[in-house]
């Protein structure tokens, strides 16, 4: 069953549903992520499952497809960055159940009523997807020869030390 996201929700009871959440948040609508961005519009597509996994943990699972503008910083030119991505997120209620989760399983502690911003978790793994330094893809590389050692003609900058140091002796 697919329903329209809530800004608040209980995780526990969409746990016990089996819910399943989908449709589009604008990133105008993601403040944290709007910092980061070269510009807000477009959105993201996500899906949101609740469900128990083979081992009874309790789970909600994200599953977004988004464009992010992103600065390239080799042409500091605004590219469009392609997001896909699925991530299992484990329901815990105390830091304790962290260990017991499997590889691969994050955790994500809801608030003392079951309450759960899916907003949020959604603009906290788009935030996670994106590069320490962006580089967009199409453009290309930047190539560059460093000589190796001095070449014949062309004045060392370090002369002028060398010839002080050789005059201290």
């Amino acid at each position: 069953m697919s329903a329209t996201l809530p800004p608040v929700l209980d995780a526990w009871r969409m746990v016990a549903a089996r819910r399943l959440f989908e449709g589009r948040l604008p990133l105008a609508g993601m403040p944290r992520l709007r910092e980061v961005l070269e510009g807000a519009e477009g959105d993201c597509r996500y899906e949101l499952e609740f469900g128990r996994d083979a081992l009874d943990i309790p789970y909600v699972e994200l599953r977004l497809q988004a464009e992010l503008p992103l600065l390239c910083q080799r042409t500091l030119e605004r590219f469009l960055y392609p997001v896909r991505l699925v991530q299992r997120l484990g329901l815990v209620t105390d830091e304790s159940q962290e260990a017991a989760l499997p590889g691969g399983m994050e955790p994500v502690q809801p608030g003392p009523g079951g309450e759960l911003h899916p907003a949020g978790l959604v603009e906290d793994e788009l935030l996670l997807a994106i590069p320490v330094v962006p580089i967009n893809p199409a453009s290309a590389p930047v190539e560059a020869e460093w000589p190796a050692g001095d070449e014949p003609g062309r004045p060392n900058p370090f002369a002028a030390l060398a010839a002080l140091k050789a005059q201290k002796k």
